[in-house]
């Protein structure tokens, strides 16, 4: 996975025998809650399938529930602020981890858009696929075809989010967003109906240990860094700090739009750090 290229992640820590406790005492119900998720989520499926077509009634709150009990699971503390969205609307956030996934999907039943690739991932591919994720070529010739795409999902009621960082950090900083995907927000049928959210996803990390503890880039694979978040024996919080919603017809263009959200963004997460 290609992601923000900043300081030297810092090397893996020996977990020791209590640390490989932990990850036995985590994983397997971890495991359990979120591939048995799965399971029900499948079945409930195939009858929520053909009676509602892309409408999803029941499932998402399976995928909600999943995540609220993963993160548990790691006790990993959430504090939630700001205003909820009302009515058709698309959210944005800043990328510092895997774990964002967990924490968004947590309290809002939300489909993310993710780069294609990923659908072709072992494991995090099949999960994102029977969760709803869509899946987008990050280019602006494919462009009308993401409208298209866009219009089809949020017109049935679907919450989209997308992280405009376009790849995940060390959790300590708002990265520029690129404004590419904002240009699907301006058709003829979402522009005068939709709204959009920044949200900030802050974390803060277990007492004692080093500030980027949460965060997921350079060369970091996924398996050790889920291995730490299991070894691990009490971890931090973190903040989601949703910011008012704001209607896309009052912005000119993807530009200001984005500028406005990123604004937003990088407020919220600055707060948060204190």
């Amino acid at each position: 996975m290609t992601t923000w290229d900043g300081p030297t992640p810092p090397a893996a820590q020996p977990l020791g025998l209590s640390g490989w406790a932990l990850v036995l005492l985590r994983g397997v119900p971890m495991a359990v809650v979120v591939f048995g998720g799965l399971a029900v989520l499948l079945l409930i499926r195939q009858i929520e399938r053909p009676l509602c077509g892309l409408d999803r009634p029941v499932t998402p709150w399976i995928t909600q529930g999943v995540c609220r009990t993963v993160l548990r699971i790691f006790g990993l503390r959430l504090r939630v602020s700001g205003p909820r969205m009302k009515g058709p609307g698309a959210i944005v956030a800043n990328h510092s981890s895997w774990l964002d996934i967990f924490v968004l999907n947590s309290r809002k039943n939300i489909y993310f858009v993710s780069k294609a690739e990923v659908a072709g991932w072992p494991g995090i591919g099949w999960l994102a696929r029977a969760t709803g994720t869509v899946f987008i070529k990050r280019d602006r010739r494919e462009a009308k075809a993401q409208m298209a795409l866009f219009e089809e999902r949020l017109m049935h009621g679907h919450r989209l989010l997308f992280f405009p960082e376009g790849t995940s950090t060390d959790g300590l900083r708002v990265l520029p967003f690129k404004t590419t995907l904002f240009g699907a927000f301006y058709s003829d049928r979402l522009e005068h109906a939709l709204q959009m959210q920044a949200v900030s996803v802050v974390y803060h990390a277990p007492k004692g240990r080093e500030p980027a503890f949460y965060g997921w880039w350079g060369d970091m694979d996924f398996g050790s860094s889920l291995l730490r978040m299991l070894g691990t024996w009490r971890h931090g919080s973190v903040d989601l700090l949703y910011h008012p919603p704001v209607r896309v017809d009052h912005f000119a263009n993807r530009k200001s739009l984005a500028a406005h959200l990123e604004k937003e963004v990088r407020s919220g997460h600055h707060a948060a750090q204190g």
